[in-house]
């Protein structure tokens, strides 16, 4: 990590410590942009010193260029983008400022009630400022020879908006906005900034929600376990956001599990993510990293903060965590035999509380990068809790590789997963299919 995002991470954490107001609007004023990998991040993305005190309040906005965009009546197809930043709270209960994006879209809606919104929580993007999926719309295909970024939540994004359906994309804490390094796979850090994006979508010059919309959440990948967990959440963070269904897609649910798979795979650097993200959540992890990982996983730690995706790919696919050891163990030995690390792992598992609303899990049979059976043991778990579950597999053939596996289902399941939120949106009731749910896959 660079010692400017260094100190900017330690001025964030300085100012959470503080009662934070709200500055007026002449007052907000931005500082030199950050550049990463690169790529110039426009100084929208750095926060203030304050933070308005509400979560889910706005700190900023602006109009955002959607770079597939063509003219149309009543405005742009396929609708209006604002960037936004706005307020959330950390797992640590401190303030944290998330930005994303809301788009107003051109279609009409034509279900019952006022228009809908959707909060579409990005799949992995990477752990670069530069990966954010706000950016994304802007800039879809980011390839300077020092970064490669793919806006490919972009498609989900567009067909929610021709269906009418408002939706607000958020960044999560850390990706995009400077202070801080990105808390990938964090339950708590992502549900907030899924419910804190409802909250500022209702407040954005021109947006036709209201506190009345119905409300769903779209994620796959790490996009569903931030939506399972916000959907666990709500009723204690966010009552006033009233969700009407949650479709979450390969969560990660559990983390352990997690960890075993992606070692050695194609994306071997979402585990420098996760170390990164848990070792700022939770700095009393830092000793047992410091006494586990040798120079080159070290290493490997500082080069995959600033990558994306494609990046990791390219640097870092089918890499064993053996050789970022000091003794060559892997990372998911050293977890299972390290208490702290598996009670830090079991305060990220999703599943032990009831999710609001009726909620659709999606899995791939084929998936080994996010594994098959932990996301259907989540659809499971929730059934036990009484919840309104659709448990949906996705049937492909396997492969031959764990990315591929994992992506498949992204692509041939949309659809159906898009009409599923739609009909919540509409009103129409869910079916359940948890009595076709036994305990053991």
């Amino acid at each position: 990590m660079s010692s400017r995002r260094r100190l900017l991470s330690a001025t964030a954490v300085a100012a959470a410590c503080v009662t934070v107001q709200a500055l007026p609007a002449a007052a907000d004023t931005a500082t030199a942009p950050v550049v990463s990998r690169g790529v110039t991040i426009p100084a929208f993305y750095t926060p203030p010193a304050t933070l308005p005190a509400a979560d889910g309040a706005l700190v900023r906005s602006e109009p955002l260029p959607l770079a597939l965009s063509l003219p149309g009546i009543p405005g742009p197809l396929p609708g209006r983008a604002t960037r936004l930043m706005y307020k959330s709270t950390d797992a640590d209960g401190r303030p944290v400022a998330v930005t994303g994006a809301y788009i107003e879209p051109a279609a009409d809606w034509k279900g019952d009630g006022p228009r809908p919104l959707v909060v579409v929580a990005p799949g992995t993007m990477g752990q670069g400022d530069q990966c954010a999926a706000s950016m994304g719309l802007e800039h879809p295909l980011r390839f300077n020879g020092q970064t490669v970024s793919v806006g490919y939540e972009d498609l989900s994004i567009y067909r929610l908006l021709a269906g009418g359906t408002a939706v607000v994309v958020t960044d999560y804490v850390g990706l995009g906005a400077t202070d801080r390094l990105h808390t990938y796979v964090n339950r708590l850090d992502e549900a907030h900034a899924v419910l804190d994006a409802a909250r500022a979508a209702r407040a954005v010059d021109g947006a036709s929600v209201t506190p009345a919309s119905r409300v769903g959440l779209f994620g796959y990948s790490q996009g569903g376990g931030a939506t399972a967990a916000a959907a666990e959440l709500q009723p204690s963070y966010a009552p006033d956001v009233a969700l009407a269904g949650t479709y979450a897609g390969a969560p990660p649910a559990d983390l352990a599990e997690v960890t075993e798979a992606i070692d050695g795979t194609e994306l071997t650097g979402a585990l420098g993510w996760s170390l990164n993200g848990f070792l700022q959540s939770d700095p009393e992890l830092r000793p047992i990293a410091e006494e586990h990982l040798n120079a080159a996983g070290k290493a490997a730690l500082a080069d995959l903060s600033t990558m994306c995706v494609g990046d990791a790919l390219f640097s870092y696919g089918y890499a064993k965590s053996t050789r970022w050891t000091t003794d060559g163990r892997s990372l998911g030995d050293i977890i299972r035999s390290t208490p702290a690390l598996q009670a830090f792992l079991d305060s990220q598992r999703i599943g032990k509380l009831k999710p609001t609303g009726p909620v659709r899990v999606a899995t791939g049979t084929s998936d080994d990068l996010v594994p098959h059976a932990q996301a259907r043991q989540l659809a499971v778990d929730w059934c036990h809790e009484g919840a309104a579950v659709t448990y949906a597999p996705v049937v492909l053939p396997d492969a031959g590789s764990a990315l591929v596996n994992h992506f498949a289902p992204l692509l041939s399941d949309q659809g159906a997963a898009v009409s599923w939120l739609t009909d919540r949106l509409a009103g129409r009731p869910a079916a359940s299919n948890c009595w076709t749910m036994p305990a053991q896959p």
